[in-house]
């Protein structure tokens, strides 16, 4: 009985400190505030109707008005969507695997579909990684 009472304490602990756990592990990738990160995205690269390879893109906003921040977080899975839906079209059209991808041309890309999307500029979008994968 007593080793009941014991294991019970001990796991009421550990479910109490639980969430300090959490907060501890999660990594800060940057101390600014407007910073919102999006997690990497992935298109396939086509070459003679056959997947040859994956373009990876990773970005981040910078949002300093807090309002559109807020907002563009509420938004962020219909962001993520946009943007993937973007680079894929992207991918299928410009994209050769023979040729690394022009950075400025998908950041311009990505900054249009945010405007679009949150209905107003205001949100900046940064390039973290371009990568692309050749699979053959």
């Amino acid at each position: 009985m007593r080793f009941l009472s014991v294991l019970t304490v001990l796991c009421a602990t550990l479910i109490a400190s639980a969430p300090a756990f959490a907060a501890a592990a999660k990594h800060k990738e940057t101390q600014s505030a407007s910073w919102v990160a999006i997690e990497p995205m992935y298109a396939t690269i086509i070459d003679a109707d056959k997947p040859c390879g994956m373009l990876m893109v990773e970005i981040g906003l910078d949002i300093p008005d807090e309002t559109l921040r807020s907002n563009a977080t509420r938004a962020l899975p219909l962001l993520r969507d946009d943007y993937i839906r973007s680079l894929t079209s992207f991918t299928a059209s410009t994209v050769r695997a023979w040729h690394q991808p022009d950075v400025t041309v998908i950041a311009e890309r990505l900054q249009r579909v945010t405007d679009r999307a949150l209905k107003r500029s205001g949100a900046r979008v940064l390039l973290a990684q371009v990568a692309m994968r050749i699979t053959r």
